[in-house]
Parts: C-alpha cells; sequence; structure tokens
C-alpha cells in the first residue's frame, strides 16, 4: 500500500473546496435563471467585460470552445446576448449581453456578491487575506 494519502493531494483538495462552495451559488443562478454553470460563466464575463469574441472569453476562463459554443446559443435562445459580425474580420462575432441579460447579471451580481461575503465571513481578516493570494498564485 502507498503512503500516498488523496485526502492531503491539494488539486483534490481544492476541487472539493470548489465544488462544496460552488453548490449553493449554483443552485441560485440554475433556479431563477434556467442558467448551467458554463452559461453563467459567459454571461459574468460578458458582464464584466464588454463586447468580446467567444475566444476572448475562452482565454479569460479557460473554458474549451465547444462549451462556449453552446453556452452561447442558449444564452441566446433565452435572449441574454446577441452576436454581431466583426468589422475587422467577419468570419467572427462580437458577444453582447441584451438588456435582459444585463439585468440578469446585475441579479445574479448582487447575489454572488452576497455570497461570497458569506463564504468569506468563516474566515479571519488574516486568513481570507492568506487564501485569496494561495489561491491567485495556483491561478497564474
Amino acid at each position: 500500500m502507498s503512503g500516498f494519502d488523496i485526502a492531503q493531494f491539494l488539486p483534490y483538495l481544492l476541487n472539493r473546496a470548489a465544488e462544496e462552495s460552488s453548490a449553493e451559488f449554483a443552485r441560485i443562478y440554475k433556479d431563477r435563471y434556467g442558467l448551467l454553470r458554463t452559461e453563467w460563466r459567459v454571461l459574468f464575463h460578458l458582464g464584466q467585460h464588454g463586447e468580446m469574441t467567444a475566444t476572448d472569453i475562452g482565454r479569460l476562463s479557460r473554458l474549451h470552445k465547444t462549451k462556449i459554443s453552446r453556452a452561447v446559443a442558449a444564452l441566446q435562445k433565452r435572449r441574454y446576448l446577441r452576436k454581431t459580425p466583426s468589422a475587422q474580420d467577419r468570419r467572427r462575432e462580437l458577444l453582447k449581453l441584451s438588456d435582459q441579460g444585463v439585468r440578469v447579471f446585475e441579479a445574479l451580481s448582487a447575489e454572488a456578491e452576497g455570497y461570497n461575503r458569506r463564504l468569506l465571513a468563516q474566515f479571519t481578516p488574516k486568513e481570507r487575506a492568506a487564501l485569496q493570494e494561495s489561491l491567485k498564485k495556483l491561478g497564474g
């Protein structure tokens, strides 16, 4: 038997923490807006950064282009975003939230801020700072 303990393996711990900490928020965007994880991530990138291409979103989110494409199609079907051809390159499309998409983004942003505050309230200010800096270091 190996001395390796998966319960001490950092990627395993990070994954468990991510799954646990995101479960409650997932219920909010799924139950209220019918969004999947990739869809809310695309919505949030567009809400934060404005008009972007799917390639831009992929670069920021590290999501695979197929998942982004499916999320864009679902968001467009719900009328949360609009596509327009790029003036510089007609093969590329620019994505932008519609007015309805902006309203959903603003409502979910407020929910996300409150949820983030509740998660971070478990930690002392020193622990919060160390946790956030450590995660930023690991995330690149």
